[in-house]
């Protein structure tokens, strides 16, 4: 795959949906995770997401509440198992927070894949993302939630449009700034997300097993040594050395302590470089941050580098 001779920030050609007149445009909104804090940002998300398009339905359980979770377990499994079967065919959580690995073991993977629905968000939702792969190979997708992307004061246009194309089968290639990157040209299996969520089913049956992958990763509130040490983690389990590439996205709101004395994230890039020898593209538009692309987790992806852009091709129409 040679990269395209255009940096247009991201492509899409109209017309080569391979999915015929399926509805696009219904979410189903569910709390899998931490319990909803602002109420009121869940309504203003839903208003959002109708203003754009979409007709939504939120989860009877979406605004639960049992410690910190959106509700008990069994109120969060039903939850899952009501998205299934509901009638929309975009299933987005409304937020991410923590919760869901407590429920790997107890959701039928099979059921989610055979049901069709496409299911998005990130941070926590990062162990069903990976969860449903390791399990059934299905696609499911990583981005916006429900409250931080449509309930916050101004949306990002740029969020909004990516996700909406990629939801249509409209988003062939994404383009992003990545002034530093390693050479790539090649294909793999695209996947991640949120580092310490990766990290936390590394050992169990809900880990993917991805030889030849594209691996892309970002995290919050993690100082440069912790970030380090979960890929150190992913290191010596052979992880990383397995991947044709590590994508990094953005990795904010940490503290950088005295003790760092000059050791910052880039000193962390730096050792990734050096010590696992896989290339390494920085600079993905993806994390705890406004500007996020939705990215397809288990899909085989093009991926290359060139003059100070890197382009990710989401969708190769062969004609």
């Amino acid at each position: 795959m040679s990269a395209p001779e255009h940096d247009h920030h991201h492509q899409h050609e109209h017309g080569h949906c391979q999915c015929g007149h399926q509805d696009h445009s219904g979410i189903y909104l569910l709390s899998p995770s931490g319990q909803v804090l602002e109420p009121a940002r869940l309504e203003l998300a839903q208003q959002r997401l109708r203003d754009l398009g979409f007709a939504v339905t939120a989860d009877p359980d979406a605004l639960a509440v049992h410690e910190r979770f959106a509700g008990s377990d069994e109120q969060r499994l039903a939850a899952i198992g009501r998205s299934l079967v509901q009638p929309q065919p975009i299933v987005m959580a409304t937020r991410g927070g923590y919760g869901l690995n407590r429920l790997l073991d107890r959701i039928d993977w099979q059921a989610v894949a055979d049901s069709g629905k496409r299911f998005v968000g990130m941070s926590d939702f990062t162990a069903f993302n990976l969860a449903l792969l390791a399990k059934t190979g299905a696609i499911s997708y990583s981005g916006p939630t429900a409250i931080a992307d449509f309930g916050c004061p101004e949306p990002d246009e740029l969020t909004t449009e990516l996700f909406g194309e990629l939801m249509r089968g409209e988003l062939e290639l994404f383009s992003f700034e990545s002034e530093d990157s390693d050479p790539v040209d090649g294909h793999g299996v695209l996947w991640g997300g949120t580092l310490a969520m990766v990290c936390s089913l590394l050992g169990t049956p809900y880990f993917p097993q991805v030889q030849g992958g594209i691996l892309f990763l970002e995290d919050v509130g993690e100082s440069p040594y912790r970030i380090e040490r979960m890929l150190t983690q992913l290191w010596h389990a052979g992880v990383l050395n397995q991947q044709m590439a590590i994508v990094l996205g953005r990795f904010t709101e940490y503290r950088q302590g005295a003790n760092d004395n000059g050791y910052t994230l880039a000193s962390v890039v730096r050792w990734l470089r050096e010590t696992v020898k896989v290339p390494v593209v920085t600079g993905l538009p993806y994390g705890h941050v406004e500007v996020k692309v939705t990215l397809p987790v288990g899909k085989q992806v093009g991926l290359a580098t060139e003059d100070g852009m890197a382009y990710l091709v989401l969708d190769e129409h062969h004609h």
